[in-house]
């Protein structure tokens, strides 16, 4: 579909699929990074949770919590083995039922695209997955990636076996996986790993099987550059993010990469960028607000492995942004947690005004200035915020100065 906003980002209940009504107050942290699995994870963030509560955060974002090849958690081999390089199955059992107890939701992540094999098979290649819980034999495995399974219906994740999702068997068992990670060991959200990699009908089928609270998807392709310039309309970009979202049957969220590509450009002084030709925002966050989840960066993008990383400098810049925007907002452990006492408490600023001002995924703009240095904005009828060295204030005096850092500043009513 090509969108166009006539009324289907209304909120909704879905009571029959257990897909709940979004509030549109969630703010997400992604709490770990690359190099987590080195550091006793579960211990460290049940310390941490009292302060993850109190922030305002709703979800946290873990990492995947079972047993990998790759100590990161991103090469799964067995699913019902829940003890990780992130500590065990007891320390993580410990972490949700502390999160639970001040309300914060734990966000699991789940890697369903590709799984490495524990037996050779067909070809000799390790493509079967004997003697452990979802026992599959090369069915189960893409022919693609060297199974007897169809043929992918997403892109490869290369160098790994890649799960054949049009199997039933496969389905049955993966909802079923879900179910437990749900009812059994408490995670209340999903964030499905690269989600390019096997039809989006398929997680609609998960969402409606498992019954998560909240679902974001990892749907990231490059952005539209001419050479190393990127160019200013990202329409294509965002619509094929849009489309995803649209065929999960609207139940997942995704992860707004258009915004984190235009925003780290913009606040090199190109802040005109935040501006499209209709005057929304340029992201998915402008077309469908209430399914965006923006972000600066993640364990991918930024951490250690700095893949698409946002400028440092201007780091509380991208927070003013989307901590004031509508969308649902992510922030990254990093920037909260390793980056400094002031970072956190200006994080925490923001997260506190949005909350005050129930600024919400849905929340109305209007933009007033997107110059090369300055960008300035209303969000909902209480709050103004500009970022850039650009000189601006809001007319009136029943708008008084709320926060400031850095290149930005944010005024409430």
């Amino acid at each position: 579909m090509v969108y166009n906003s006539n009324g289907s980002d209304a909120s909704y209940r879905r009571t029959d699929t257990g897909a709940v009504l979004r509030s549109g107050r969630e703010i997400l942290l992604q709490a770990f990074n690359w190099e987590s699995h080195k550091h006793n994870w579960w211990g460290n963030l049940e310390k941490k949770v009292a302060d993850i509560a109190k922030s305002g955060f709703t979800s946290a974002w873990l990492p995947p919590p079972a047993n990998s090849f790759a100590p990161e958690g991103y090469l799964p081999q067995n699913l019902y083995n829940i003890n990780s390089s992130y500590g065990s199955e007891q320390l993580l059992r410990a972490l949700l039922q502390k999160m639970k107890q001040y309300n914060v939701r734990a966000m699991a992540d789940i890697v369903i695209n590709h799984r490495v094999g524990t037996t050779q098979g067909h070809g000799g290649m390790y493509n079967r997955y004997d003697g452990i819980p979802l026992s599959w034999d090369e069915r189960a495995v893409t022919s693609c990636t060297g199974g007897l399974g169809n043929r992918s219906t997403g892109d490869n994740f290369n160098g790994v076996p890649n799960i054949d999702h049009t199997q039933h068997f496969v389905r049955k068992d993966i909802t079923a996986w879900l179910q437990w990670l749900r009812e059994s060991v408490g995670f209340q959200d999903f964030r499905f790993d690269f989600a390019r990699g096997y039809s989006p009908k398929y997680v609609k089928e998960y969402i409606e099987g498992a019954k998560p609270v909240f679902s974001v998807g990892e749907y990231w392709d490059s952005c539209n550059y001419n050479g190393h310039f990127l160019e200013y309309n990202q329409d294509s970009h965002r619509q094929r993010i849009v489309n995803w979202i649209d065929a999960t049957g609207q139940l997942s969220a995704a992860f707004d990469f258009t915004t984190k590509g235009i925003l780290q450009e913009a606040v090199k002084g190109q802040l005109w960028r935040l501006r499209d030709p209709q005057g929304k925002p340029p992201g998915v966050l402008g077309w469908w607000p209430s399914r965006a989840v923006t972000f600066i960066d993640n364990h991918d993008t930024g951490s250690t492995q700095a893949h698409w990383p946002f400028p440092s400098d201007h780091v509380m810049e991208g927070y003013a942004y989307i901590l004031t925007h509508p969308g649902i907002p992510a922030v990254f452990y990093d920037h909260f947690y390793d980056w400094g006492n002031s970072n956190h408490e200006q994080i925490v600023k923001l997260i506190d005004i949005r909350k005050h001002q129930d600024i919400h995924s849905r929340s109305s703009i209007k933009i007033f200035e997107a110059q090369p240095n300055l960008y300035s904005a209303m969000i909902g009828e209480k709050v103004c915020m500009k970022i850039g060295d650009g000189s601006w204030y809001p007319e009136g005096k029943e708008w008084k100065l709320a926060t400031c850092g850095h290149r930005y500043a944010v005024w409430q009513k």
